[in-house]
């Protein structure tokens, strides 16, 4: 089973690095671009179909090790 998950930082914590890829995409041309905002995106591999039982890992693991909960959000999505 295949599963993502989606890291973002929470409305109103500062992104550097989205400012900063911001500023390259508009001096490269980029026209259109109102701001960006940066995360992290895992895709991960799992053994078993029990697809309860892999959410709750997986949220186990954002909350422990893969997201900083006090400045980011995460997002679990279950493949086939």
């Amino acid at each position: 089973m295949k599963a993502r998950v989606t890291v973002t930082l929470k409305t109103g914590v500062l992104d550097p690095q989205g400012k900063a890829i911001e500023g390259a995409l508009k001096s490269l041309g980029i026209d259109g671009v109102g701001s960006v905002r940066q995360g992290k995106v895992f895709d991960i591999e799992l053994d078993g179909a029990d697809k309860a039982a892999a959410e709750a890992a997986l949220k186990a693991a954002c909350e422990k090790l893969l997201a900083n909960t006090v400045i980011e959000n995460y997002r679990v999505e279950i493949g086939a």
